[in-house]
């Protein structure tokens, strides 16, 4: 899959619909949670249908959990596939973690053992993944808070192998990062110069709660300071890729969220061509 500058995004949430349909605001695209579309209609689609006529659309999966050693949910998979087809999304992407154990889910994006093995089980699962679904998926690396006594690589190491394996594109969300660097001590930008430029298809800029020892990624609060930072310090090394806010609680205004994506924007400028 060939990477694809679509510019400056926003996570479609509800409250936003309205605005968004009789505003028309300068928004590049937006991203929605695959998982809302899994029905036949009703507001939802009523929305969507408006905003999508304007807009270009991507995907965004928190369920699919390929890397639990349960079985695919073909079910699931089903349901996905029939909403690309009616979405007509631009990308597709999902976490690379699990979710389910033992046929139940746990709602939470738990990170994987960094082993062989592991790397191993996610490049079959993502093969039968894509297969299934006739196209390539874009995986998003989640934020921790424990590791693997087991592990026998670095996270960024696992991640660069396994696009050495598959050729797989992932959603770098700069906050999970950080997120990670702060609790797990290591530097982030080490991490994010480890991924080859050319597998990041997406990037996502969002918020957390800092509790000084450690930090929840909770995607609640105003992009801070120091993602600002890495952000700016990362895309020097980048072409231009599709960034977005994404914001899942305390939503705030649709305005505020467009404030911080012109600052995206604005920090990126000087050394990514794109329109002002």
């Amino acid at each position: 899959m060939k990477n694809r500058f679509l510019g400056f995004g926003l996570g479609l949430r509800a409250p936003h619909f309205e605005q968004i349909i009789s505003e028309k605001p300068a928004v590049d695209w937006f991203e929605i949670i695959s998982e809302n579309y899994f029905v036949a209609g009703g507001k939802p689609w009523h929305y969507l249908n408006k905003i999508r006529a304007d807009y270009p659309i991507v995907m965004h999966g928190v369920s699919m959990s390929i890397g639990s050693i349960d079985p695919i949910n073909k079910d699931y998979l089903n349901q996905l596939k029939n909403t690309i087809a009616r979405v007509e999304p631009q990308w597709v992407s999902d976490h690379l973690c699990f979710t389910q154990v033992g046929g139940i889910n746990s709602h939470d994006l738990l990170p994987m053992p960094y082993t062989s093995e592991a790397l191993d089980h996610l490049a079959n699962k993502i093969s039968q993944v894509q297969d299934y679904l006739g196209r390539e998926m874009i995986f998003e690396n989640v934020s921790s808070y424990l590791t693997y006594n087991d592990s026998q690589m670095s996270e960024w190491e696992f991640l660069a192998q396994l696009h050495k394996q598959t050729g797989c594109k992932f959603l770098m969300d700069v906050n999970n990062v950080y997120v990670s660097a702060r609790n797990h001590d290591f530097n982030a930008m080490d991490y994010l110069s480890a991924i080859p430029s050319t597998a990041i298809a997406q990037i996502h800029l969002a918020g957390h709660q800092d509790f000084g020892t450690h930090i929840i990624d909770t995607h609640d609060e105003d992009v801070p300071d120091a993602v600002w930072d890495l952000y700016a310090q990362y895309a020097k090394t980048l072409n231009p890729v599709s960034t977005m806010i994404e914001r899942d609680d305390n939503i705030g205004s649709l305005d505020d969220l467009i404030t911080e994506l012109e600052h995206a924007k604005a920090l990126v400028k000087p050394f990514w061509d794109i329109r002002s």
